[in-house]
């Protein structure tokens, strides 16, 4: 028998290694006994499936181009050895061969193909195979339903996965998992979990795969803290490293502390507090409580922290602003990579340390996109808007949609908000997504604008996206429309919001408020609570402010002690200045000052001013007096205190107090800021007061108005000349 050299070219041992071993057999059973040709063809597949588990492929396919005759395990062990080394480019051309050389495909070969199709997402190749499955009537084998129901959930062609579960369920119980997890991944969890409490048994990946759906998805934390619980009382049941994974991480987002320290117990009890996943979960867990000396007892018992643990500590740390140990922390790394930095680079912008951020931005070693974003982030938001336009005309390329949000949010902080809408037009024209982030940030923007045409075509874009009943994006597009002036588009708005959190009602609260509708705010606050929602610190502001509108001073008055008795917020100036405005307003003067003179916290000018305000209302120069003493002491220069004392001791006749008055004003070198209209015309919203010689159209504008004086002043004089004729002829006759 003749022997042909298996390798040509240099001496590479550690490349021919599994080739020799082959070859060293076939010369031992030529010293021994001839073989036959099937053993030669069980060694060589032998040499194959080891060559491809030490990742040498492309000797492995060499001894399988040079193979005299091949089985169909020849061909499956080499396919195998591609897919498990993500080549599946090379797996898919050997199977269409091997598909041309009329080799029979069997169970193996279907499986492994379709796990291919569905680990390079491709779907039409997936078909062609499954279509082949049908003809050869394999597919009521186990492996080969569970990878054809694999290939269409991880393709998201949920139905098609659904069709195939209908038929094949029953014999092969591989399946029900497998459908469980693809309704998870498509965030359809009403569906999984249907198909869950219809499964015959609940093992903890069945259990795992709910829990982790819904503690990934907006709002289902609580169930999936819910289904733990449930699942803690199967006995049969024991909780793996990823169970309580996801379970801490959702007791972390919930800030539910108690919960999370006995899931610590049970971590402990089981034995994976040493587990890299679940050691970074607590770490997690405890930042998101805030509780960061257990986070960091927790990290130093760690034997070898990942990167990813000391990242999360680094960011927490930040988070709670201990931005000296965040440092000392990173300083520490031997190793760090560029989510280390970009979060030292963040916390130094948070705390006020631009310059450190700056300089930690230029010692990278590397720039990534996501330094990028953030330094973008950092000189937008202290006044380095044209540094922040170089930085993004540099990452742009990448078309990343965090890139132009972080763009977009730096217009809008620099009050820049056509730049903000002209980007997002851009945007849409190089088919970049929109996330959430991207639609609040523009309606952000055009209610700074005061630009409702503008904001409904954005809503027309959002419409079309998944995010028109999320409570981020809905609560920008509810206040959008209250500050635009379009309450009844408001009100829509917030009823296409899923689950309308205490943010969204807040928005539509404030709207009435704004809009001298205090009894429908009042309306829409108690049936918040009626949703089990309770109200925070804005809420409680928007629904004083509603009491002002409508002089509910007792009403007003109680809400501000349940605030504070029921739902344990301690008062703002904001409060206070509220329910200073609507006892002023209402005429309780003396219980307005003595409200200011007893607050726990200083007060500002602003409180001041309303209370000065309703006593030139109500025309108490005497309260007036005193309160104006007070401002003034507290702010010298105050124009608005000045103006009212002067239009109060006008009523009164004191006319040397007011003249006394108006000096100072004088001296101040006081303008007041001229009122103004505006129209929005073709997507722009153009701005008029009198005698504004600043527009860039004045000049025809201003033509144009007095053709229309001229216009009007004549038909005018013609419609009187008319009449006076009409009664001349009727006097006459």
């Amino acid at each position: 028998m003749i022997i042909r050299p298996l390798f040509t070219g240099p001496w590479k041992h550690h490349r021919w290694k599994g080739s020799l071993r082959f070859f060293s057999n076939i010369c031992y059973y030529r010293n021994n006994a001839p073989p036959s040709k099937s053993d030669v063809v069980v060694s060589t597949n032998k040499a194959i499936t080891e060559l491809m588990k030490e990742g040498s492929i492309e000797p492995a396919r060499k001894l399988f181009d040079e193979m005299p005759e091949r089985t169909v395990v020849s061909w499956n062990t080499t396919i195998s050895g591609y897919s498990e080394w993500g080549k599946f480019t090379e797996a898919l051309k050997l199977v269409s061969l091997m598909h041309g050389s009329y080799m029979e495909l069997n169970e193996s070969t279907f499986s492994s193909v379709l796990s291919v199709c569905a680990r390079s997402q491709s779907l039409s190749r997936g078909k062609q195979v499954h279509g082949l499955v049908l003809k050869s009537g394999y597919q009521s084998f186990r492996f080969v339903g569970s990878a054809i129901l694999y290939l269409y959930s991880t393709c998201c062609e949920i139905e098609d996965a659904r069709m195939v579960f209908d038929v094949l369920h029953q014999e092969n119980e591989l399946l029900w998992s497998l459908m469980l997890a693809g309704y998870v991944q498509c965030n359809l969890l009403t569906d999984a979990f249907e198909i869950f409490r219809k499964m015959p048994t609940h093992d903890v990946v069945a259990w795992t795969t709910l829990i982790s759906g819904y503690s990934k998805v907006e709002g289902g934390c609580h169930k999936a803290l819910e289904l733990f619980r449930s699942m803690r009382e199967d006995d049969n049941v024991v909780p793996n490293e990823y169970t309580l994974d996801c379970a801490l991480r959702a007791s972390g987002r919930l800030g539910s502390f108690y919960e999370g320290r006995a899931l610590h117990g049970l971590v402990v009890k089981l034995g994976f507090e040493w587990d890299n996943s679940v050691s970074g979960a607590l770490v997690d867990f405890y930042c998101n409580c805030e509780v960061l000396d257990d986070a960091m007892l927790v990290y130093s018992a760690l034997v070898n922290p990942s990167l990813n643990d000391s990242n999360l500590l680094i960011g927490g740390l930040i988070k709670a602003g201990r931005i000296g140990v965040a440092r000392s922390l990173f300083n520490g790394l031997i190793k760090r990579d560029p989510a280390s930095y970009s979060l030292m680079i963040k916390g130094y912008a948070m705390s006020g340390l631009v310059e450190e951020s700056k300089q930690l931005f230029l010692e990278m070693p590397e720039r990534t996109l996501i330094s990028l974003n953030t330094m973008i982030t950092v000189y937008s938001r202290n006044g380095g808007i044209d540094k922040a336009v170089q930085l993004f005309e540099e990452a742009k390329v990448q078309e990343n949609s965090v890139t132009w949000n972080s763009m977009i949010s730096g217009y809008t902080q620099n009050d820049q908000h056509e730049s903000a809408l002209k980007l997002y037009t851009t945007m849409r024209r190089l088919a970049i997504s929109q996330t959430r982030s991207t639609f609040a940030l523009l309606f952000h923007a055009c209610s700074c604008l005061g630009s409702l045409q503008q904001g409904k075509l954005i809503h027309a874009d959002l419409i079309k996206t998944p995010f028109g009943s999320n409570n981020y994006v809905g609560t920008a597009l509810v206040d959008m429309y209250s500050k635009c002036g379009s309450l009844g588009d408001a009100q829509a708005s917030f009823h296409s919001i899923a689950f309308p959190n205490v943010a969204a009602w807040t928005a539509l609260i404030n709207g009435y408020a704004h809009h001298g509708l205090g009894s429908e705010a009042l309306k829409c606050f108690h049936q918040m609570l009626d949703e089990g929602i309770d109200p925070n610190a804005a809420t409680f502001v928007g629904v004083l402010l509603a009491c002002t509108r409508v002089g509910l001073v007792g009403e007003g008055t109680r809400l501000f002690h349940v605030m504070q008795e029921q739902y344990g917020i301690t008062p703002t100036l904001e409060h206070y200045t509220c329910l200073v405005d609507l006892l002023g307003r209402s005429g309780h003067l003396h219980e307005a000052e003595k409200l200011v003179n007893r607050m726990h916290i200083e007060p500002d000018s602003i409180i001041f001013v309303a209370l000065l305000n309703a006593c030139w209302f109500w025309m108490d120069v005497e309260i007036g007096e005193r309160v104006a003493e007070k401002l003034f002491s507290l702010d010298p220069k105050s124009t608005s205190g000045c103006v009212i004392m002067s239009n109060m001791y006008a009523g009164f006749g004191r006319w040397s107090q007011k003249m006394r008055a108006r000096k100072v004003l004088r001296n101040l070198q006081y303008k007041k800021d001229p009122g103004y209209s505006w129209i929005e015309l073709n997507n722009k919203v153009q701005f008029f007061y009198v005698d504004d010689r600043t527009h860039h159209f004045c000049n025809i504008i201003y033509s144009t108005l007095e053709n229309l004086t001229a216009n009007v002043n004549s038909e005018i004089n013609f419609d009187c000349t008319s009449s006076r004729l009409y009664w001349e002829r009727e006097l006459l006759s």
